[in-house]
């Protein structure tokens, strides 16, 4: 299955698709990246606080592929906020890893509280000028987090990985990331499962003959959104990869979109905090 690709603004690309690993952890995360490498994704997301690293960089270092063709994605826990953390939490997670090299690293949180994600920021410039970070970007980063980074270093992020599915649209997060150059990637997609029952969702795709799941995917990848739908199954995750041959329409699009109800579990990046 050939799988599309996005360019960032450093010029790199990334699948159109990825698999998100949480909560996979243990042995299990090494089977379930396997798995999914077999099934055709070639992007891994993975932090460290999912603490599952090690079963994923296990996965892409036993992988019978080229360490260039798959792209691995990690992101700074809260506990290693500030610039000299953030080089240290690094270090951690690469050695949990046992790669050379980091394809994607993403600042989890923003926590304003502690003031801290531009200097961790500095520190990932850092990183990807020694070479150790391919490609540096954010996670559940608002508007006001993104512009920050930006008029104090100049440097805008690759990525912002947040919170999107059709209850969630983040429409005016995406024209500023459309502004920036950022490309989005929605971590928990289909609402973690809430929305595949919906009867909007069912419709379209039983009008397509596809599951619910593949409309909800397709509707992201339509937005120029990178989903990373996570699953164990190796079926369904082949199955949630196959997006690329049917089209939703215009119509489809805004019935998905006008499903917004806003965020499901209420992570404000303003006030939510993880370490």
């Amino acid at each position: 299955m050939t799988i599309p690709s996005l360019t960032m603004l450093d010029g790199r690309e990334v699948p159109a698709v990825g698999f998100g690993t949480y909560p996979h952890a243990g042995d299990d995360s090494r089977t379930t990246a396997s798995s999914a490498l077999d099934a055709g994704y070639r992007l891994l997301d993975t932090a460290l606080r999912y603490e599952n690293e090690q079963g994923v960089g296990r996965a892409v270092r036993e992988y019978d592929l080229p360490r260039e063709e798959i792209l691995v994605a990690t992101k700074l826990a809260g506990r290693h906020h500030g610039y000299e953390e953030t080089l240290k939490g690094f270090q951690e997670s690469l050695d949990n890893l046992g790669l050379d090299y980091v394809d994607l690293y993403l600042v989890h949180w923003p926590l304003p509280r502690l003031d801290k994600y531009v200097d961790s920021w500095k520190a990932m410039i850092r990183l990807r000028e020694e070479g150790l970070v391919r490609s540096i970007g954010v996670s559940n980063f608002t508007e006001a987090h993104l512009r920050r980074l930006v008029d104090e270093t100049g440097v805008v992020p690759a990525m912002n990985q947040v919170e999107m599915h059709p209850y969630f649209p983040q429409a005016a997060l995406r024209e500023v990331h459309a502004e920036l150059g950022v490309v989005t990637e929605s971590w928990s997609p289909m609402g973690r499962g809430e929305l595949l029952a919906e009867p909007t969702v069912v419709r379209i795709a039983e009008a397509h003959g596809v599951t619910p799941a593949q409309a909800i995917l397709r509707w992201h990848v339509q937005l120029g959104a990178v989903p990373i739908p996570k699953s164990a199954d190796p079926e369904r995750q082949r199955t949630n990869l196959d997006l690329f041959g049917f089209e939703l329409s215009d119509d489809e699009m805004a019935a998905l979109s006008a499903l917004e109800r806003g965020r499901i579990w209420d992570q404000d990046p303003e006030t939510y905090e993880e370490f």
